[in-house]
């Protein structure tokens, strides 16, 4: 199997915390992440490691269902999820910074291994996600600008 990582980034013309906040609530994934049409909390709120929540997405027109549990949580600074139950072992991982006065630089990584259910899509795969993966970022900057 292949390693896959794909790592994009955007300065978002808000405060880290407000920006942290909002990425790292399951709930909101569905208005910025562009291939998740749902989430869902399987563990007790709020947020920590150990939380599990099941995701529905689209991509490459296909549907999937997994669930991703948190493993790392420093709020304001970084988020990393592992899939616990996917056709992929993906891990994906939030980094708030400082970008200047009231601004944060927001980085999305995605990292796995393909298996057999993706395995002969990689180039496209990885075009593919980042693609979305900069879209989300467009999209979450849009509508954080909008809240400040």
């Amino acid at each position: 199997m292949k390693d896959v990582e794909v790592r994009v980034e955007a300065v978002i013309d808000a405060p880290r915390v407000k920006v942290a906040e909002y990425v790292a609530d399951p709930d909101t994934a569905p208005e910025w992440y562009e291939n998740i049409t749902r989430a869902e909390w399987r563990s007790p709120k709020p947020l920590r490691v150990g939380s599990r929540i099941g995701f529905t997405a689209n991509f490459l027109g296909k549907k999937l269902d997994y669930t991703y549990e948190i493993t790392e949580f420093i709020p304001d600074e970084k988020l990393v999820m592992e899939a616990v139950e996917s056709p992929m072992a993906m891990q994906t991982t939030y980094l708030w910074q400082d970008a200047g006065v009231g601004k944060t630089r927001m980085v999305l990584i995605n990292r796995g291994k393909q298996s057999k259910y993706f395995g002969f899509l990689s180039p496209l795969m990885m075009i593919a996600m980042r693609r979305a993966m900069t879209k989300n970022l467009k999209d979450l900057r849009r509508i954080l600008e909008k809240k400040v």
